[in-house]
């Protein structure tokens, strides 16, 4: 029997026979560490993953959420112990100890982009960056951006406001005010706890882009050349980064972390990435949730708190999704939200119409 088949199974079956280990500091039940973070519960990384990057921010604390979370999981999480997977905690806390970033595959709508979020809840590490990936996404584009253009217009402003251009730099503003680190840049900044990333939908990106990052997941830092040629005379910049009015020290041009950030990186399976790329990552496929998970995600949301309509949903979704090769668990927030709402009465004669628009397969466009 695989080790799937053997985590697999109904919530009933799994509190029978599971009982939470020791060492995962990752539960998945989405109830925040209190009192403690994660840097007192999470052994220290293998000594060729221990990064020592510098200077650490004061203060040193991850930038709270910015309602994103809330969006995305429901004010509150409802999950039990027994309706986790246990192959999914595995390769969670896996990654966690290895510092390792985590692959995660699954059809579209099973809860892939949501993982990063719950992380981020129930370790207590702040807003999550989210890198989202398509076509024309560059390795650059996620690490920083240099508004070269910007700089000489503002510089040509300050020189006519003065009246003279004499000397060397005159009127120049500071680099540091045209420089904007991405997603990717600023999960790399040194911290004491790791920052939470999210690369959602990397199949999307051109063939070169998951080989491009394979510098940066090994070496945990990278260089701005803008910055490293001004080393000399201004060796410490202040730029921007991807967190709403916040900003970093950047040493002589370089970035190098401190804590290596939790880097869940998401894939439709759409296409197949390099040996050397998965090499590097814990690779995690996500199953349809049953019964137990789908009915904590909806009460999680709190659209139906007294549980009228939606238990009798939440079976009925089942029975569909499986008869249609898969539905996205959205769609089942949805049903829920227009039975709770008053738009829609379940035993109005439009209700079966509705339900047969919104549980259709992705894939069939008619």
């Amino acid at each position: 029997m695989s080790a799937n088949e053997q985590d697999s199974g109904t919530a009933e079956e799994r509190s029978f026979r599971f009982t939470a280990p020791d060492w995962w500091v990752y539960r998945g039940t989405g109830r925040p560490l209190h009192d403690i973070d994660l840097s007192q519960v999470l052994p220290p990384p293998p000594p060729w993953r221990d990064f020592r990057g510098g200077p650490l921010p004061d203060p040193d604390t991850p930038p709270a959420d910015d309602g994103e979370t809330e969006r995305r999981l429901g004010p509150e999480f409802h999950l039990a112990d027994h309706d986790v997977n246990p192959h999914e905690l595995d390769m969670i806390n896996t990654a966690l100890y290895l510092r390792r970033p985590l692959l995660v595959t699954g059809k579209p709508g099973v809860g892939k982009s949501s993982s990063a979020y719950r992380i981020a809840r129930e370790l207590a590490l702040g807003r999550v960056l989210r890198w989202p990936i398509t076509s024309h996404t560059t390795l650059a584009s996620g690490l920083y951006d240099y508004d070269a253009i910007g700089r000489v217009q503002a510089a040509a402003t300050e020189q006519a406001q003065r009246g003279t251009t004499s000397g060397p730099g005159a009127g120049e503003p500071p680099i540091g005010d045209f420089v904007r680190l991405g997603p990717l840049g600023t999960a790399f900044l040194p911290s004491r706890l790791p920052r939470v990333l999210l690369i959602d939908e990397l199949d999307k990106s051109e063939a070169d882009l998951p080989n491009d990052l394979l510098s940066i997941f090994e070496d945990a830092e990278f260089l701005i050349h803008e910055l490293a040629r001004v080393r000399q005379r201004t060796p410490e910049v202040t730029v921007h980064t991807d967190d709403p009015r916040r900003t970093a020290t950047v040493v002589e041009g370089r970035v190098r972390c401190h804590a290596f950030p939790i880097v869940v990186i998401t894939s439709n399976g759409e296409r197949e990435f390099p040996p050397a790329f998965l090499r590097r990552c814990v690779r995690l496929e996500i199953e349809d949730p049953d019964v137990g998970q789908l009915a904590a995600m909806v009460a999680s949301h709190l659209l139906d708190p007294a549980g009228e309509h939606r238990d009798r949903l939440v079976q009925e979704f089942v029975e569909r999704s499986h008869a249609e090769g898969g539905l996205p668990v959205d769609r089942l927030l949805e049903a829920v939200y227009l039975a709770t709402s008053g738009a829609y009465q379940p035993d109005d004669v439009a209700w079966p119409r509705l339900l047969n628009a919104l549980w259709r397969r992705l894939s069939t466009v008619r």
